[in-house]
């Protein structure tokens, strides 16, 4: 989800230049603020401090292709103060390879992180410094989980040996004319959009493990493409009459307080938004028309709804002619197996967002309409996890050449 995912009825434009390999720029002084950098980054190891981990004694050089066993990487999280930047900090806590080393929240600078977030009160973690300030010589990759809109001139200020995984929408969608109408700005690194790779891990595993700069998907279109693009791809469902039903808990709208989000508001009840186009529209009918090599248009509503986590999608399709609703499930299995956090359910279980709560798991199951001919898609996700922060972590181990599980392996948090 980025760090304001819910959002608002402006869609944001999803997809991005499918390119392998790292880019090379020159580094550009921003025009509000210069980031401190030294002359020579000079890359040691480290890994976010884990309580219950050993520390690596060697160091990551990124003259060398993936990180070695042993070896640490230097992370800096910016926007440090949002959830998924605390979702970053818990999910590193276990991290064998990964340390942090820089901390950014220009609002809470000066602060220590425990005192934002005094469930992580017991990592050992760098004091908030406001992003103008943050030196990146004792850095080796970057996940930014700033606001969207604010991404994009801080990204492309930072050195160019940097990794970087970016949370927020700024450069999911490859047009970038396509962004300025979603987001009603013109996009502000150009140059970089054409370099970013979108980072559904699943879909596209060997774009990402080249790449120098991932944008991570939205929530909403990582719990409706993992299912939808296999069977896109395999020609099972129509292109047409695709309608999702998708909800969130508040905690995808962002930590900024909002009279919308206040407990009076939301509480006892369910509330769809952005009914007209949702940001995320765009992103995941890219996705969907990659799928399909055509255009592909959805009927897509996002409706908040009162708890802290988790997202349910519910896809209704139309099935190919003599596509059965058994034929969509046994391509999904046949498609995941193997994979680690993405799993059909056997039977008839249907998938809850209780059973994946603080885990980086997308469950999902098929289920046959009784309309003949369709077929009712339900997946869920942690819209903090696989829906951000854990996606993030998955992705940049894959840059890293780590195990993409690395980190990863907590499971759902029940009751």
């Amino acid at each position: 989800m980025g760090s304001t995912a819910l959002g608002g009825a402006a869609p944001a434009r999803a997809g991005l230049a499918h390119k392998n390999g790292t880019l090379g720029y020159s580094f550009k002084p921003s025009t509000g603020f210069m980031l401190k950098t030294s002359p020579k980054v000079g890359y040691s190891s480290h890994r976010v401090r884990a309580s219950i981990a050993s520390s690596p004694q060697k160091q990551y050089s990124p003259q060398t292709s993936a990180v070695k066993s042993g070896e640490e990487v230097r992370i800096a999280v910016l926007g440090a103060s949002g959830y998924t930047g605390a979702e970053i900090v818990r999910l590193l806590a276990n991290h064998p390879q990964f340390r942090i080393t820089v901390m950014t929240a220009d609002r809470k600078a000066g602060e220590q992180f425990g005192s934002v977030f005094p469930h992580l009160i017991t990592q050992d973690l760098p004091k908030l410094v406001a992003v103008k300030d943050a030196d990146f010589s004792d850095v080796d990759a970057v996940f930014c989980c700033l606001p969207h809109g604010t991404t994009q001139e801080i990204i492309r200020d930072l050195p160019q040996q940097l990794k970087i995984v970016d949370l927020s929408a700024d450069f999911r969608l490859r047009d970038i004319n396509e962004y300025a109408e979603w987001y009603g700005h013109a996009h502000r690194a150009p140059e970089l959009q054409g370099e970013a790779v979108y980072g559904l891990t699943e879909v596209l595993r060997d774009e990402i493990g080249n790449a120098r700069l991932v944008a991570n998907p939205g929530c909403y279109p990582t719990s409706i493409q993992l299912p939808l693009v296999p069977l896109i791809k395999a020609k099972l469902i129509k292109l047409s009459n695709i309608i999702i039903d998708a909800k969130s808990g508040v905690t995808g709208a962002g930590r900024g307080a909002k009279e919308a989000n206040l407990y009076t508001e939301i509480a006892e009840g369910i509330h769809a938004y952005g009914i007209k186009g949702h940001r995320h529209v765009p992103e995941i009918e890219q996705g969907l028309s990659d799928a399909a090599e055509s255009k592909v248009t959805i009927s897509f509503t996002p409706n908040l709804i009162c708890m802290k986590r988790g997202m349910q999608s519910t896809m209704f399709v139309e099935m190919a002619p003599g596509v059965t609703a058994g034929d969509l499930y046994q391509h999904l299995k046949s498609t995941y197996e193997g994979e680690e956090f993405v799993k059909l359910l056997n039977g008839s279980s249907v998938p809850h967002t209780r059973h994946v709560v603080g885990s980086n798991y997308c469950f999902m199951n098929v289920f046959e309409d009784r309309i003949p001919g369709r077929a009712i898609i339900i997946s869920v996700i942690d819209n903090l996890v696989k829906g951000a922060s854990g996606q993030a972590v998955q992705n940049l181990n894959l840059m890293m050449g780590l195990a993409e599980n690395t980190g990863l392996q907590y499971q759902p948090l029940f009751p």
